[in-house]
């Protein structure tokens, strides 16, 4: 449940109709808690049973809705406001504000884990740690917006100023990843990094307190706008209003590392980091532009305090109460939150009861949530190793994100429309809670598939060697085949002319010498290896048998999908080599040149001047992630005469197999986040609804929270390992989940809450009677 609320299913219906009734159009803005698509198909499709809920709905995180157009002028100012085909104009703009903040957003967002990587070089836990800790506090910080709008600011004043926050925030992040800022040297790599880790870290938490603390305000201000005989235009304003969240999101996620993919820099070339993270930064701009544009047109409603408020208040009392009378003198009574009763009401305290009840069936959501959000973190970065190659279309890993919200159009009205109903027809009931129960362990599954996928990777890796050993590769670039013997141990190759062994692991304390036969010579030489590292022999029969060792100075796999190319001058004369927009430097008859980088999944011409006439050849298609030596071996016909030898295997598993990984996430996200707000909804008073939404935003920070416990104290050197860690710990939450669920008893709040009513009415009835026969006493006085 994430960041797309409703383009598909009920949504497009809704756009066309007016008939959802104005709670389920209030009940759609709870969606607005984690900007989610899921939520609002919901919403828009949950039948209302009663209608005895109230018409002024608490927001995601305690901002209540005001729609009332009575309420408005009360306590609000009272404002002519132009009208566009009978909808407010102000909430044109409120649309085009939500529409930028969220390509702000989850555009910065797409690429972040892979600017920690490869930018400022921390390692995958490292990156994952950090990341998780920023999602964190984007879900913390609503609860903090809520209260300054509904207790301090109001709505307007909250976004504006929380919005100023946010644009800052992502204009830092932008500078952050300008290369040059520190490139004093112009080598390529920033030289004081901890400048840029600072300037990251000061614009993400800008970032979490911008769109933490608007996200409950926006789609309540936009509520706010409508007068009470709009009910129909309000509901399709929720409809459009999530559309943009989705189209935002969904556009971001798609562009955005399109964007980071580019080179730029001013004194060299590298991942265009800062453009990735400057559009989402120009697009905070304008929605803060935007939404200031439309000031004059905004109906603004005062602040009229927070329920959470209230609740912690008389939970904080109860507390202090029963503490202060824990001694046995005084009588037990039958809850806890009875000892508020010297303070507070009955119906509040019953109604904070009713929310604790359902509080504590969320304790052991947050593990769900853990695996969730690794789709932008630990998926991503599984992605990297994968290959992304869809024929003319090149898929960024990165840009794998967007298979959720994709499936999510397709999977909600499957769900809704087929699943659902065939279950009911089977006579099996799928209460709400089993629903989140199935969805717990889907997502679970969802991790064992992962770590599948992960195994396959880890058999197309290389092995590289440890610090006692080293790698030895032999090729042959000479006419005869030879062979090559290594002693202590005795180990023996052929290679045939122009042909590679693969890396053979030696220890370097028993590797002594090395002899070579070709032909009818034979040579020998004494061998000296550091430890941790792999070089290349390469050996040539002409007058003498020629060996040379090659230092390949490769310690990992190239990542981002590169490729790593060098070069062996076969000629007897001094060469000049250039591929594509790439130099080397001259190389002497029978030398090497360094590696150089280059793009994966695309040809190269390769360029060679041989006194003084060029040569060229277009290059093979080098795959994504590998590292290739290309022997120059002769020129004929201006045309190039060169063999390949393939040091480090290109990425071989390909990016479709982390398909059915989203499939069955996006299953358990469907069946788990729509039943939970669903259960929620329906189990709390109507004034609570607020105090749960708060606690559905602790629950995804606590799960974020989660995974850096996890991640940092598993110390899991296998990456498939930690996958099938958590699919575990998972399915342990779930039965004890399904344990609670068993013993859970489902209640009616609207029948409670006309209890109290009824009560009230008695009350008021008695007071009546006492007062008429005080009034009658005193008149025959």
């Amino acid at each position: 449940m994430r960041k797309y609320p409703c383009f598909f299913s009920r949504q497009i219906c809704a756009l066309g109709a007016g008939n959802w009734s104005d709670e389920q159009a209030e009940l759609s803005s709870a969606a607005a808690q984690r900007g989610t698509r899921v939520s609002l198909v919901w919403a828009a499709s949950w039948e209302i049973g009663d209608g005895s809920w109230k018409r002024e709905k608490p927001d995601a995180a305690g901002s209540a809705h005001v729609t009332s157009a009575a309420k408005s002028r009360s306590k609000g100012k009272s404002v002519s406001i132009p009208s566009c085909f009978g909808y407010p104009l102000s909430i044109f703009f409120i649309i085009i504000n939500e529409f930028c903040e969220r390509f702000s957003y989850y555009g910065m967002r797409a690429v972040l884990v892979l600017y920690f990587k490869y930018f400022l070089q921390w390692d995958d836990n490292l990156s994952t740690a950090i990341y998780h800790t920023f999602v964190a506090l984007c879900y913390l910080t609503p609860i903090l917006g809520a209260l300054i709008a509904d207790s301090w600011l109001g709505k307007f004043k909250t976004i504006v100023s929380l919005s100023i926050v946010y644009t800052i925030g992502q204009a830092v992040m932008s500078v952050s990843s300008i290369n040059d800022l520190t490139d004093h040297n112009r080598d390529g790599s920033p030289d004081n990094v901890p400048v840029h880790i600072a300037l990251s870290m000061t614009g993400l938490i800008l970032i979490a307190l911008g769109t933490g603390g608007i996200k409950p305000c926006v789609s309540a201000f936009g509520g706010d706008q409508f007068e009470d005989d709009q009910e129909k235009q309000r509901t399709r304003f929720f409809s459009i209003f999530y559309l943009s969240i989705n189209a935002g999101s969904l556009l971001s996620t798609i562009i955005t590392p399109i964007l980071r993919a580019q080179e730029c820099g001013i004194h060299s070339k590298q991942r265009c980091y800062p453009l990735a993270f400057g559009v989402p930064a120009a697009l905070m701009a304008v929605s803060l532009v935007v939404f200031i544009i439309g000031s004059g047109m905004y109906k603004k409603v005062k602040p009229q305090g927070n329920i959470m408020i209230q609740v912690s208040k008389c939970i904080g009392f109860a507390i202090k109460n029963r503490f202060r009378h824990r001694s046995k003198e005084f009588p037990k009574r039958e809850h806890w939150l009875d000892w508020a009763s010297e303070k507070y009401d009955k119906r509040l305290i019953a109604q904070t009861k009713a929310v604790l009840k359902v509080l504590f069936l969320y304790i052991p959501l947050p593990m769900f949530w853990a695996l969730f959000d690794q789709q932008g973190s630990r998926w991503t970065l599984q992605a990297t190793t994968m290959d992304g190659n869809f024929g003319s279309i090149q898929i960024q890993p990165d840009q794998m994100q967007t298979v959720n919200p994709i499936l999510i159009i397709i999977m909600v009205p499957v769900v809704d429309a087929v699943v659902y109903p065939l279950i009911k027809k089977c006579k099996i009931n799928f209460t709400p809670l089993r629903k989140i129960t199935v969805g717990m362990f889907l997502a679970s599954l969802a991790f064992v598939a992962a770590a599948l996928v992960q195994v396959q990777i880890d058999k197309t890796l290389p092995v590289f060697p440890a610090a006692g050993q080293a790698q030895i590769k032999v090729i042959n670039i000479g006419t005869d085949g030879a062979t090559v013997q290594f002693e202590c141990p005795l180990q023996s190759v052929n290679v045939m002319s122009m042909e590679s062994t693969g890396y053979m692991t030696f220890d370097t304390s028993q590797l002594q010498s090395v002899n070579i036969i070709s032909g009818n010579k034979t040579t020998s030489e004494v061998i000296t290896l550091p430890g941790g590292s792999r070089h290349t022999l390469a050996v040539k029969n002409s007058a003498n048998i020629v060996a040379k060792w090659l230092f390949d100075n490769v310690t990992s796999k190239p990542e981002e999908g590169n490729n790593l190319v060098r070069f062996i001058n076969n000629l007897p004369d001094t060469i000049n080599i250039t591929m594509g927009d790439t130099a080397f430097e001259t190389l002497m008859s029978f030398s090497a040149s360094n590696y150089n980088l280059f793009p994966g999944g695309r040809k190269d011409n390769i360029m060679a001047i041989i006194n003084s006439i060029p040569c060229s050849v277009t290059s093979k298609t080098l795959g994504f992630g590998s590292a290739y030596t290309i022997v120059i071996n002769g020129c004929t016909g201006n045309t190039l005469d060169v063999t390949y030898s393939e040091d480090i295997s290109p990425n071989t598993v390909h990016m479709a197999w982390q398909i059915p990984q989203y499939f069955i996430l996006t299953c358990a996200e469907v069946v788990f986040s729509v039943t939970g707000l669903e259960f929620s909804y329906s189990q709390a008073p109507s004034n609570m609804k607020a105090v749960l939404q708060a606690g559905w935003l602790l629950t995804v920070a606590v799960g974020n929270i989660i995974v850096l416990i996890v991640a940092g104290a598993s110390k899991l050197s296998e990456q498939w390992a930690e996958y099938v860690l958590f699919a575990a710990l998972l399915l342990a939450v779930c039965i004890i989940f399904a344990v609670m669920a068993y013993f859970y008893t489902y209640t009616d709040p609207n029948e409670i809450e006309a209890q109290f009513d009824e009560e009230e009415k008695k009350q008021v009835k008695k007071d009546e009677d006492v007062y008429e026969k005080q009034t009658e006493a005193v008149s025959q006085m």
